[in-house]
């Protein structure tokens, strides 16, 4: 069954896309926790980084960040979080990373953006 990314992927369902490659597709989170909040999707479904097969290269979620933190015009940083399993916070099984900007983000442990 074809998780909520590939639906958002095969225009099944909407999502603003802010960028895509032939590796990645990133949109917009639709519950955002800071002021940019991007999530750059694999096209293929991975469900996780524990299941990234060890051959390849698997620089396309990196190398997406980096172009989008450049489009976006996020020159003062950004933070990049990957959530691996249900423990630690992944509720699509598809593999994802947040990008995160636009305002000073506090440090782990520290609740929300500082305004």
């Amino acid at each position: 069954m074809a998780t909520l990314f590939t639906k958002i992927i095969n225009g099944e369902i909407p999502g603003e896309i802010v960028y895509q490659n032939e590796h990645v597709v990133a949109i917009k989170d639709i519950q955002p926790m800071a002021p940019v909040h991007v999530l750059i999707v694999t096209r293929a479904e991975i469900p996780g980084l524990s299941e990234l097969p060890d051959a390849g290269d698997h620089t396309h979620i990196l190398n997406a960040a980096k172009k989008i933190g450049e489009q976006l015009g996020l020159t003062s940083g950004y933070r990049l979080v990957i959530n691996n399993g249900v423990d630690a916070g992944q509720t699509v099984p598809h593999l994802h990373a947040h990008l995160l900007g636009g305002a000073k983000l506090g440090g782990f442990g520290e609740e929300g953006v500082e305004h």
